[in-house]
Formats: structure tokens, C-alpha cells, sequence
């Protein structure tokens, strides 16, 4: 798919530098943005694969272990977050 639009944008002739620059900008923040989402899926991910682990090692500190687990999922979201912003910055300038 990446390839069909690389090729795409390769065959569409476009004489306005700016147009041409804001076309790239554009998909540079997809391709950040996707990474990001991408990047923080994971993280969360393992955030909830070692809570689990560490639950099922110590019952009795599971409070603890998941309401840690839940600020470190938020700080990761805090991230994808910010590239989402950037993105939306590269749209609009």
C-alpha cells in the first residue's frame, strides 16, 4: 500500500513548490503519527503483560502494582498524544 502511494504522488506533476512541500509534511505526520500509535499500543501492552505477571506472583499487592500500571498506561497515552498534536501542527502550518 505504501508503495502505491509513493508511486502516486511521484506520478502527479505538481508545479507549486508549496503545494508539493505541504503534500510531503502531510504524509511525513501520518508515517510519525502511525509510529507513535503503533509505539504506544506496545508499551501499554507490556504495561499489561507484567501486571499481570506480577498480580499473579503477589495477590496482595495488587492494588498497588495496578493502579501503577494504570499511570505509566496513561503517561505512554500522554505520548501518542503529543504526536497526534504535532501532526494536526504539520496540517495546519
Amino acid at each position: 500500500m505504501l508503495h502505491a502511494m509513493l508511486v502516486a504522488l511521484q506520478q502527479t506533476p505538481v508545479t507549486d513548490p508549496l503545494v508539493a512541500k505541504n503534500s510531503l509534511s502531510l504524509l511525513g505526520a501520518g508515517i510519525g503519527l502511525g509510529l507513535a500509535v503503533v509505539g504506544a499500543g506496545i508499551g501499554i501492552g507490556q504495561i499489561g503483560a507484567g501486571a499481570t505477571q506480577a498480580i499473579a506472583r503477589q495477590p496482595d499487592a495488587a492494588g498497588t502494582i495496578a493502579s501503577n500500571a494504570i499511570i505509566l498506561a496513561a503517561l505512554i497515552e500522554g505520548v501518542a498524544l503529543f504526536a497526534l498534536v504535532i501532526a494536526i501542527l504539520y496540517k495546519f502550518l
